[in-house]
C-alpha cells in the first residue's frame, strides 16, 4: 500500500547527530532514546550541522522498527524508529501498517 503524508507544521533543526529521512527527532535535533517524546519525524536526512525540516504536526511519513497494525499507538525505539507502544510515550497513531522493520508506513503525530 502506497503511504502519503498531509503536514499541518514542518520545522526546521540543525542536526547535533546523524538525523534518518523518515525516523524521530528530539528538539535538539538528535535521535531520541526508546519511548522518549519526540518533536516529529525528519522529512529528510542529515549530518551534523546541517539543517534539516521535521514534521510535528499532521500526518507524515515514518519508518516502522518492527511489524505494527493500522491504529495501533505507537513509540520510539532507540533508533527513532516507530513501533507498537508498551512502556513509552504515545507519540504517533498508526494509519498504515508495516510488515516489519524498516518499512514506511503513515502515522497521525501525536503532541507529546
Amino acid at each position: 500500500m502506497a503511504v502519503g503524508k498531509n503536514t499541518l507544521l514542518v520545522h526546521s533543526l540543525i542536526a547535533t547527530s546523524v538525523v534518518t529521512q523518515y525516523r524521530a527527532v528530539t528538539g535538539l535535533g538528535a535521535i531520541p532514546a526508546a519511548g522518549a517524546r519526540i518533536l516529529g519525524v525528519a522529512a529528510t536526512g542529515g549530518a551534523i550541522g546541517e539543517r534539516f525540516p521535521v514534521d510535528i504536526e499532521g500526518t507524515t511519513i515514518a519508518e516502522s522498527g518492527a511489524a505494527v497494525v493500522v491504529d495501533a499507538a505507537l513509540e520510539v525505539d532507540a533508533s527513532g524508529r516507530f513501533i507498537t507502544k508498551t512502556t513509552g510515550v504515545a507519540v504517533a497513531r498508526a494509519l498504515s501498517a508495516a510488515s516489519g522493520a524498516g518499512q514506511q508506513l503513515e502515522v497521525l503525530l501525536i503532541a507529546n
